[in-house]
């Protein structure tokens, strides 16, 4: 092979970015679409997860870069967002923890907390605005630092995305 290969045709209506995210400089090993906008400025007041963030009634606002804002199109169809952030703060050389809430350690695989190998945080969000040319996402809540940067954002799709059965051993929650 003389060269990288095109996984996928282009189609009608598509638009490509003048430089491949692949080529650019990494920013933690993945390419940053923008930052998110939140109340909250320390670990200590930020909420833990997206039901606390929910709680307390504050709500977020991405901000993606313009190279990126065509993406937008067609967010507006769904009514919950999937986001993944990149947990800047968080340590990456923690492999086992010990919650505060837990009687002893478990794996970070086991975990949700931000502290991993690749801090990836996951936020399902409603969608609450929308502004394509101005590149903002305005959401009902968030559980993340202002300033936090966005890897990725996609729709929710009750249909597949949500799993009833879903359990935890040791959680009393689905």
């Amino acid at each position: 092979m003389t060269g990288p290969r095109e996984m996928f045709e282009s189609r009608e209506g598509e638009i490509r970015l003048e430089q491949d995210p692949a080529t650019m400089p990494a920013d933690g090993g993945v390419v940053f679409i923008g930052r998110i906008a939140s109340p909250w400025t320390t670990r200590e007041s930020c909420p833990k997860n997206m039901r606390a963030a929910r709680e307390t009634g504050q709500p977020a606002v991405l901000t993606i870069d313009a190279p990126y804002r065509d993406g937008l199109r067609g967010l507006e169809r769904a009514s919950h967002v999937i986001v993944l952030s990149w947990l800047h703060h968080a340590p990456r050389n923690l492999i086992v923890q010990k919650p505060r809430h837990a009687a002893e350690a478990k794996g970070v695989f086991g975990l949700r907390s931000p502290a991993r190998p690749n801090p990836i945080g996951l936020h399902v969000a409603r969608l609450v605005g929308l502004d394509i040319a101005a590149g903002s996402v305005g959401l009902d809540a968030i559980d993340v630092l202002d300033g936090t940067p966005v890897i990725d954002i996609k729709p929710y799709f009750a249909s597949t995305d949500a799993m009833a059965e879903a359990t935890v051993e040791g959680r009393d929650e689905r």
